[in-house]
């Protein structure tokens, strides 16, 4: 089990600060929602997960299978208009550098498809409890 630990900065004020094992970050809200935007916001780090994820596991795939792989970019764009209704939209594009034939990139796709937070945000059941 994982826990993360988030506690307010300052009283009064929306900066977070976030332990995760022994990595310390900030989150903070929008100027818009009346924070600072002194460091990225929850959504922000949603649609990190699923950037960051695309990009390791196309390095562990090709790691594990001999590709050579040197480089990868992932974008994520977001488009949240239609949030309140059930529906956020993110956009990926993957980039892969290095001497790869088609094959391999194709290979590497594939394994970027599924990654394990993109299975988690579209096919996972999450339960949350609060207590």
């Amino acid at each position: 089990m994982n826990t993360i630990n988030a506690q307010t900065v300052r009283a009064a004020a929306y900066p977070v600060q976030v332990r995760v094992r022994t990595h310390t970050f900030t989150a903070d809200a929008s100027v818009a929602s009346g924070g600072e935007d002194s460091a990225p916001g929850p959504h922000d780090y949603f649609d990190s997960a699923l950037a960051t994820c695309k990009a390791i596991t196309a390095m562990w795939y090709a790691k594990r299978h001999g590709i050579p792989l040197e480089r990868v970019e992932s974008h994520v764009e977001s488009d949240d208009s239609h949030e309140r209704s059930g529906v956020y939209k993110l956009r990926v594009r993957i980039e892969l550098f290095g001497p790869l034939t088609d094959e391999q990139r194709a290979q590497v796709q594939r394994a970027i498809a599924a990654c394990p937070i993109h299975r988690l945000m579209t096919t996972s059941e999450v339960q949350i409890e609060v207590g």
